[in-house]
């Protein structure tokens, strides 16, 4: 290819002139949510779900998928909705609870996340021990006793009529708008107890919870409520 300047005199011919640039469509990026509950959890992520796609429809999109299902199948869900999808998710988040599943089971999923993961997908544990509702109760109060999950219900609820918000149900629908003034506050919380468990597997740190990863995600989208 000749390195010389063009000649003026071919300065003005159409082959020489500049082609406008033609705008480039910007997708946006694509999480999915798989939850093992289909009831709590998909109606608190429905939620943000909501918010988030309604208002950066051209920045971050949110599919939710209550799939009633646990660990590792859990996990193959999520990635075959993920491998099936006509969207390329950046993010799989795939969210459970430990409750009294196996401990192999439970921690396989993080291997498998681990394992899945892509440049152009990436999976993650999103587990509670011992249940999603431990993330609740981090909204109000900081705890590190390992208790049975039943035992989070009456003091999600206790803490919930503090604030004049009635009884905790497994089937709320706006926990999501309840919680939201102290979502900092949980984050923190959740963060001391992942200290605390640093180094363990999933199914030996009781109590902890890796929500606070995908909402610290997903904050950025929420601030301006």
């Amino acid at each position: 290819m000749s390195l010389k300047p063009p000649k003026k005199s071919d300065l003005n011919k159409a082959w020489m002139k500049t082609k406008p640039d033609r705008a480039i469509k910007i997708h946006p990026e694509y999480h999915l949510i798989v939850t093992e509950g289909t009831d709590t959890e998909p109606a608190y992520f429905g939620t943000i779900k909501e918010i988030i796609n309604k208002k950066y429809p051209e920045k971050i999109q949110l599919d939710v998928s209550g799939e009633g299902d646990n660990t590792i199948s859990l996990f193959e869900k999520a990635r075959n909705l993920a491998c099936d999808s006509s969207n390329v998710y950046k993010h799989v988040w795939v969210v459970y609870d430990t409750d009294d599943f196996p401990a192999t089971h439970i921690d396989r999923v993080l291997e498998l996340c681990v394992e899945n993961s892509t440049e152009e997908t990436e999976f993650h544990a999103i587990w509670s021990n011992q249940c999603v509702e431990l993330w609740f109760l981090l909204h109000f109060s900081f705890m590190q006793s390992d208790i049975h999950r039943t035992e989070y219900w009456p003091k999600l609820t206790e803490q919930l009529k503090l604030i004049g918000a009635g009884e905790y149900e497994k089937n709320r629908k706006d926990m999501y708008q309840v919680l939201r003034p102290y979502m900092d506050y949980a984050i923190g919380n959740a963060k001391r107890l992942n200290a605390i468990n640093e180094g363990k597997l999933p199914s030996k740190a009781a109590p902890g919870t890796k929500v606070y990863e995908l909402i610290e995600v997903l904050k950025p989208y929420l601030e301006e409520e």
